[in-house]
């Protein structure tokens, strides 16, 4: 009887350990991913919103490791979780080389203020543009939005070419 007792305790333990785990897991949820070309200002960007499904603590900030088109080292983006953010979106830096219909990889961390993970998310982009679309300077200056004279040249002509170089 007392070794069931035992057993009992121990099973029960284990499920609120289960549960506060599972609740730990789903403090934030993705809810939508994807690329902004911005044509005006030649950039494109990604744009991943996040939901808050639980109370976050106080200090905590994300961590987000977006794959960079270009190669090497991952573009970070540490943005601090305000608790009255029902929802959260993370905009990285300028992009180059994004390319169409290639998967594009992110990690998002959830970090307390001591530094503990309590919650990681991953999540793809896809493109259905290539970034050559997009001119290679911006088309437009300053806060009037004037043309910008090395795309639109004196001499009436353009220049709209895309001068990123991407690997293959």
């Amino acid at each position: 009887m007392k070794q069931r007792s035992i057993i009992t305790a121990l099973a029960a333990a284990g499920l609120l350990l289960s549960a506060c785990q599972r609740q730990a897991e789903t403090m934030l949820e993705v809810t939508g991913h994807l690329f902004v070309f911005n044509y005006r200002v030649a950039s494109a960007t990604y744009l991943l919103t996040l939901k808050k499904t639980a109370s976050i603590p106080d200090g905590s900030t994300i961590v987000a490791e977006f794959e960079n088109p270009q190669g090497g080292a991952p573009l970070v983006l540490n943005q601090k979780v305000f608790p009255m953010d029902d929802k959260i979106s993370l905009q990285s830096e300028n992009l180059h080389c994004v390319a169409k219909d290639r998967l594009y990889s992110v990690t998002v961390k959830l970090v307390d203020k001591d530094g503990k993970v309590l919650q990681e998310l991953k999540a793809q982009f896809k493109s259905d543009l290539d970034q050559t679309v997009l001119p290679s300077k911006p088309l437009v200056l300053g806060a009037g939005y004037e043309k910008n004279p090395e795309v639109f040249k004196p001499d009436g002509t353009t220049d709209f070419s895309n001068t990123d170089k991407c690997p293959a």
